[in-house]
């Protein structure tokens, strides 16, 4: 049943375009969360050279691999741009791979039984119907760790950029704190009323690059795999369009934390340009709307931001269409109907985890039984 809590959101959402949703996870769901992702991190082997790294600036399209997008409902590790040493494209030798990591995505919710267990629990479906999504699919998880030190900036930009739906913008990011969030940390801020603008970009697959048959277009593998399409024009009114996939005058629109504006520097032209910011602690969420526009500041503190993020949108018994053109898809198909129900109905949901077969409840006992050695761990 939703809460009190689940409509003042819903409200808020609907006001600002952003809500947070206080103590929504508990401390023995967040730790569960971090101790699944550290064994994970240890079992990965960092390449040698050509290592992937993430970036939101606007190289993000010139940048996009095969390694990206087959990270759709799988497991994929992407590095900070500045652990990443330019002479050989591997590691930095002064970094270990737990620190060197910006995210792990796209698919932790459908591949890990103890990130399924999160994202399809009876709290999240919940909130979610409260906010009143009909036919909630979920398309993309994501862990962030937002590196001390090295923890990149995150550029303006509006979800529904990368994620894409028809006749209306239906996604919605579940942002869970699995660590507390603040200034320094780099946590999230946000334009509160943004949310009723256009959307002004499209992340999408190039065709110039994968080919258009129906179009006469024949496949050139040297062109971007991705590009950034324009929906409206930057003479509009719309004052973001002057930092879009940037920061606002006063920031930065680096990979790497600057040495030359202080954090106060940059958090004051935010706020110049209508952002606020949202910190939290371990266990809030905050909920984002499709287009509201928001970002974050580079890490500078000696602590990490982790958290664990869920995209979903409506799929098509709402009457709502995922864009073909949109980088994340799944499988050949390359449809909506793979996509996982956060079901309403209170019926299983069967996911393909560790090479098996799960339902939720499994999932969910996979995740308590991490919980509690978590716990124990902690204990002694």
């Amino acid at each position: 049943m939703a809460t009190i809590r689940d409509a003042t959101a819903a409200a808020e959402l609907e006001r600002d375009g952003v809500a947070l949703v206080r103590g929504f996870a508990t401390p023995i769901e967040c730790e569960a969360m971090l101790s699944r992702m550290e064994a994970l991190v240890d079992g990965w082997s960092p390449p040698r050279a050509g290592g992937e790294v993430f970036r939101t600036d606007e190289a993000q399209a010139r940048t996009t691999s095969d390694y990206f997008l087959d990270s759709a409902d799988r497991v994929h590790f992407f590095m900070e741009t500045g652990a990443v040493d330019p002479a050989t494209g591997g590691l930095r030798d002064a970094l270990s791979k737990q620190t060197a990591l910006n995210k792990v995505g796209h698919g932790l919710h459908v591949a890990d039984p103890v990130f399924a267990a999160y994202s399809f629990s009876e709290k999240v479906v919940s909130l979610v119907t409260k906010i009143g999504y009909t036919d909630p699919v979920l398309p993309q998880s994501m862990y962030i760790f937002k590196q001390p030190g090295i923890g990149g900036e995150v550029t303006s930009h509006q979800d529904a950029t990368f994620l894409h739906t028809t006749p209306r913008q239906s996604v919605l990011g579940l942002w869970l704190a699995l660590q507390d969030a603040t200034l320094t940390n780099g946590c999230v801020w946000a334009r509160p009323g943004s949310h009723r603008e256009p959307l002004r970009r499209h992340f999408q697959r190039n065709p110039a690059h994968f080919g258009d048959p129906a179009a006469g277009v024949v496949a050139d593998p040297a062109a971007p795999q991705m590009i950034f399409a324009k929906l409206n024009d930057e003479s509009s009114d719309v004052a973001a369009w002057a930092w879009e996939g940037k920061m606002p005058p006063g920031g930065t629109s680096t990979a790497l934390p600057s040495v030359s504006v202080s954090v106060e520097e940059k958090a004051a032209a935010l706020r110049v340009a209508g952002f606020v910011p949202l910190e939290c602690k371990a266990g809030d969420l905050v909920l984002i709307h499709a287009t509201v526009d928001h970002l974050s500041l580079p890490n500078t503190s000696p602590q990490s931001r982790h958290t664990f993020q869920l995209h979903l949108v409506e799929g098509p018994d709402a009457g709502v269409t995922w864009s073909k053109e949109n980088w994340l898809q799944y499988g050949a198909a390359a449809d909506r109907a793979a996509f996982p129900r956060l079901r309403t109905d209170g019926a299983a949901v069967v996911l393909a985890c560790d090479g098996g077969v799960v339902t939720a409840a499994g999932a969910a006992t996979a995740a308590g039984a991490a919980a509690g050695e978590a716990e124990q761990e902690t204990e002694t």
